[in-house]
């Protein structure tokens, strides 16, 4: 028929394009099942098993913190959290309703958290209500059946032995902050998440890197409700499914005492105050002390905001180390420095007397001594005995204020001690040019006067203070104090180790420091001495009391009661000693906010200290220390009935 072959020819091009077609379509389906099956078979494999896998982060056990005597200070306890995962959340009125009462919290309460953590990923868990009790890790492990998505979260909290006792030392870890993530991610390189815990002051702060160690994770096979089925260990069936062990931190041996401490803590009592003691022959800190204090492990359990508001809140500021982040005006703790620079210069002998009036006279204006009737005849020995003010003013009219200000720096006072913990501050030793550049003004010399009796623009910290009569103590070497004895890994192996290190040499000479030493001694152990009622008891302590002016006082006002004052207007108490003075071991310094005085209210602290101290290491020589004191005192009280007994005769006679 006319055109037959035309159509077929027509349907045969037809065919052809449609063969084609469907060969390309078949090409394009192998290609992409060999893209799929052969090409991206493993990834995909990994994809199909992540489906029913879940990857626990496995948190690393932190680092124990022990004392120099290894008794433990710091370790870490098993907590149980509430948890939901919304990828898996279904039955959600249902599951609200059940959770509220097994937490004993609001339904409102719940989904407010889910709401605030809505921008996470689902498949992350949200804690809902953290250090859950055994009764309720167990109600919500039966019930997980009826309510999907709903687990419980196992976490290692921190744990602090002696609770409030050297909080500040140690420190306390918490949840790393939204604004803390990008600093703390440069500075130590680590891919830091919310919900992540870092150290945040003290030694777990100085310390963290070393004490965190590093997570692991695990895979856990799960249904399709998110529950856990099993732990996946690597084998056939799932390959490339590596879980990895978490690594523990490193431990540390700290310098500190832990009965020392406690002593302190205890001494303090309801004081707002610190106590630093010292190894006048290494700089190990032996106690370091701050009160009022904090609980630590309230931070990594999830500090409450009712506690969070009383600390900041508290005018006491319990948050505050006193020990080296406060610092106070020496007071009578810094004549020994000011009698140090005059011996050297020359401007005194030990032995020579000055004649101490009740006041002292610079142009138009008096100076008062401390003692309304004066000292009389005074040498270095009772200047310091007896803190005689008028010796230490007619010795600052002679004595420049830089030349001062040289050998009081020569001590470490002023300055950074170096110590491994955050946010130390320096202190303060004034000179002319330091004057010039804060206030834009020339040094007077009525200005000098006020600082030899450690008052004015003097500021030193109870470390700085304790570091200084150390040097006193041990021939004048300034050591930098450090407080870790031992970095350990979990086999025992030594990392890093503290050692003794002396910062610089005090400039003094050893003639100077023997007669500075027995003026000390005599504080606690002379009668006169500010000291006095606490000498002897086994220590044969060597020290100096001082007040600290917390505002300038009025002639009235410097010899009315200081407890009459109101307490923010009375003077800090601070103590600094060293014992035994025949050959000292440990120097003690304490500070008491607003204690009126040092001998009233510091100086039994440091005793207190001390004596631990001594009955501890130094036993034998204790006992024969107390001997020695009992018979001296038995010895002037006899002394004491005789001079009596022979008054009454020589008055019979007269009569």
């Amino acid at each position: 028929m006319f055109g037959e072959d035309d159509i077929v020819k027509g349907h045969k091009q037809r065919a052809d394009i449609i063969f084609n077609i469907i060969v390309f379509c078949f090409g394009l389906i192998v290609i992409r099942l060999w893209y799929l099956q052969i090409y991206k078979g493993d990834l995909f494999y990994k994809y199909s098993v992540q489906n029913r896998l879940r990857k626990e982060i496995v948190n690393a056990p932190r680092g124990l913190i022990f004392s120099r005597n290894n008794e433990l200070l710091v370790h870490n306890a098993l907590r149980f959290d509430a948890a939901v995962v919304p990828q898996y959340l279904t039955k959600k009125d249902e599951t609200f309703k059940k959770l509220s009462s097994i937490l004993e919290m609001e339904q409102d309460e719940i989904k407010k958290i889910l709401k605030n953590n809505s921008n996470q990923a689902s498949y992350r868990p949200v804690v809902i209500k953290k250090n859950i009790s055994g009764r309720e890790v167990a109600i919500i492990e039966t019930e997980s059946s009826s309510m999907p998505g709903v687990r419980v979260e196992t976490f290692i909290s921190r744990e602090y032995r002696d609770k409030e006792i050297g909080a500040h030392l140690l420190g306390y870890i918490s949840e790393i902050s939204q604004a803390q993530l990008p600093k703390y991610k440069k500075r130590d390189g680590i891919d830091y998440n919310l919900g992540d815990f870092i150290g945040q002051s003290g030694v777990e702060e100085m310390f963290d890197q070393s004490l965190r160690g590093e997570d692991g994770y695990q895979f856990m096979e799960v249904d399709a409700r998110g529950r856990m089925k099993r732990v996946i260990q690597s084998n056939n069936l799932f390959q490339g499914i590596e879980n990895k062990p978490a690594r523990p931190g490193n431990n540390i041996r700290l310098t500190i005492d832990r009965d020392m401490q406690i002593q302190a803590f205890n001494s303090l009592e309801d004081k707002v105050g610190s106590v630093v003691a010292i190894d006048v022959e290494s700089g190990e800190i032996l106690t370091m002390v701050s009160r009022p204090s904090f609980e630590p492990g309230r931070f990594s359990r999830g500090i409450s905001s009712d506690y969070w508001a009383s600390l900041v809140n508290d005018p006491n500021r319990p948050l505050i180390d006193r020990t080296i982040q406060e610092h106070y005006m020496p007071g009578s703790t810094f004549k020994p420095f000011v009698a140090i620079a005059a011996l050297e210069e020359g401007l005194i002998k030990p032995d020579q007397k000055i004649m101490c009036p009740p006041t002292f006279k610079l142009g138009r204006r008096v100076f008062h001594d401390w003692k309304k009737n004066g000292h009389g005849m005074t040498d270095v020995y009772k200047s310091l005995r007896e803190s005689v003010d008028v010796y230490f003013y007619k010795i600052g009219t002679q004595l420049d204020i830089d030349t001062l200000g040289e050998y009081v720096s020569s001590f470490g006072l002023g300055k950074k001690t170096g110590i491994l913990l955050p946010r130390e501050t320096s202190g303060l030793v004034p000179t002319k040019e330091w004057k010039k550049k804060r206030f834009g003004e020339e040094w007077q010399l009525g200005e000098t006067l006020s600082c030899v009796i450690g008052q004015s623009y003097n500021l030193s910290t109870p470390l700085q203070l304790a570091i200084s009569y150390a040097a006193i103590a041990n021939g004048g070497k300034v050591y930098k104090p450090y407080i870790i004895k031992e970095v350990f890994s979990n086999n025992g192996s030594i990392i890093k180790k503290g050692r003794p290190e002396i910062s610089m040499n005090a400039k003094v000479s050893d003639e100077t420091l023997k007669h500075i030493r027995r003026g000390l001694y005599e504080v606690a152990n002379v009668k006169g001495g500010t000291a006095w009622w606490y000498r002897g008891r086994g220590i044969h302590m060597a020290g100096k009391s001082g007040t600290s002016q917390v505002r300038s006082m009025s002639s009235k006002e410097l010899f009315s009661k200081c407890k009459d004052m109101p307490y923010k207007d009375r003077h800090h108490g601070i103590f600094v000693a060293f014992a035994p003075y025949e050959k000292p071991r440990v120097a003690v310094a304490a500070v008491v906010e607003h204690g009126c005085s040092g001998s009233g209210a510091a100086a039994p602290v440091v005793r207190d200290v001390l004596t631990t101290y001594m009955k501890k290491y130094e036993p034998e020589l204790f006992e024969k220390l107390s001997q020695m004191d009992k018979n001296a005192y038995l010895e002037m009280l006899r002394a004491e009935r005789e001079k009596k007994e022979k008054k009454e005769e020589e008055v019979e006679d007269d009569e």
